[in-house]
């Protein structure tokens, strides 16, 4: 294949690409970058090619910002130590891997020959490495505002699905809204265990001065209290 012939393939390839997620790039050369691998810029050093290095540093930064941003606002009682703790959970190498492999990002990395045949395309670090970059892109391409609407189709859905609830506290948010209300006391009790030993499930209750708040269930007493503790919240944000 001639390098003229590798040129439109790529190209088409990012075509399709900007199709299937629904975002067109006004320079497409970023696009690219952000999916270009130092081990092919390496390979094709008479190319004006630049690898996604710079891009990720940036696109790792916006990332911070837009998920803090939303955090912050989804989650008003939620503490400082609380929201960072989320946020690293959000940002950290294994969920960007699946949010990458969810649009099939490893199909379009350009990779150098010995990155290829290593397995480059399914390399976490390297997918992480490459959602940053594409944000960073993004963000110099469009801006900020076209960067939430990108995540709010793709990253948002899996945190309001509760993907990242194993993270949060529900008990210490519950606290910590009932005595800034000065509602009371919060008290939890263990209603019910079964199954067998290996395989015990748990079923707790929640109440506020004896007026019960939630009921929840899980794999131990702690589970049980959180799941419970999460349904108060929502019932008492409601009100």
């Amino acid at each position: 294949m001639t390098n003229k012939e590798k040129g439109i393939k790529i190209g088409a390839k990012f075509k399709a690409f900007q199709e299937r997620v629904g975002i067109h790039f006004v320079n497409e050369k970023l696009l690219i970058q952000a999916f270009t691998h130092s081990s092919y810029v390496n390979e094709h050093r008479k190319k004006p090619y630049e690898d996604n290095e710079r891009l990720e540093f940036l696109g790792d930064a916006v990332l911070e910002l837009t998920i803090s941003q939303f955090l912050f606002k989804k989650f008003p009682i939620m503490s400082e130590g609380e929201l960072t703790k989320m946020r690293a959970a959000i940002v950290c190498e294994p969920s960007l891997v699946t949010f990458a492999n969810d649009l099939s990002f490893g199909e379009i990395v350009l990779l150098g020959k010995g990155e290829e045949l290593t397995g480059g395309r399914e390399r976490p670090a390297l997918l992480a490495d490459v959602f940053e970059a594409f944000i960073g892109a993004l963000y110099l391409d469009q801006g900020l505002d076209i960067v939430c609407q990108f995540l709010n189709n793709t990253v948002i859905p899996k945190i309001n699905a509760g993907a990242f609830s194993h993270v949060m506290d529900y008990k210490s948010q519950l606290q910590e809204l009932v005595q800034r209300t000065g509602n009371g006391v919060i008290e939890y009790k263990v209603l019910q265990e079964k199954g067998p030993a290996h395989s015990r499930e748990f079923v707790s209750r929640v109440a506020l001065n004896g007026e019960e708040l939630g009921i929840g269930s899980g794999k131990s007493k702690k589970e049980a209290e959180q799941h419970a503790a999460e349904l108060a919240l929502k019932k008492l944000k409601n009100k």
